[in-house]
């Protein structure tokens, strides 16, 4: 004698499709959210309205004498060739000790419409302090060999 009290297999299969369907919809919205794309300053000028919905990221030199540091926020111009950005940097971290006058830097956030990039991450690179030195240059710096700095 069969139960009475059989379940349909399609009620799992519908509950199982409505848990797969979720799941994917949140990772594509999910992933589709922290997309950030890589643009130079020149580009970013001339995205119009569009720049003002996406996450991007800006690279360049930052102009000496720019930087305005309070607490953990900074306020600081790009340079890429012949164009400018203001960015104003607002993190839970500080700025990281390479960001210096000329440093290349790379600010990720989103573009305001007031014209500034707010930035909520922040990555630099040194300075040229470590660049090789030009041709029939002397390389600057103590440059003295390790063993005699033991000594």
């Amino acid at each position: 004698m069969q139960s009475s009290k059989q379940q349909s297999p399609t009620k799992f299969i519908v509950a199982g499709v409505i848990v797969l369907a979720t799941v994917a919809w949140l990772a594509i919205s999910g992933s589709r959210d922290s997309k950030s794309y890589y643009v130079t300053i020149a580009e970013l000028q001339k995205m119009g309205n569009k720049a003002y919905s996406k996450n991007l990221r800006v690279a360049g030199n930052v102009q000496p004498g720019s930087i305005e540091r309070v607490g953990t926020n900074a306020t600081f111009t790009l340079v890429e060739l012949d164009k400018t950005i203001r960015v104003d940097y607002k993190g839970a971290e500080p700025p990281p000790d390479s960001f210096k006058d000329d440093a290349q830097a790379l600010a990720i956030g989103t573009y305001g419409r007031d014209g500034v990039f707010h930035a909520s991450q922040l990555q630099a690179k040194c300075a040229s302090k470590y660049a090789p030195a030009k041709p029939g240059q002397t390389p600057t710096g103590n440059t003295a060999p390790l063993a005699a700095k033991a000594a």
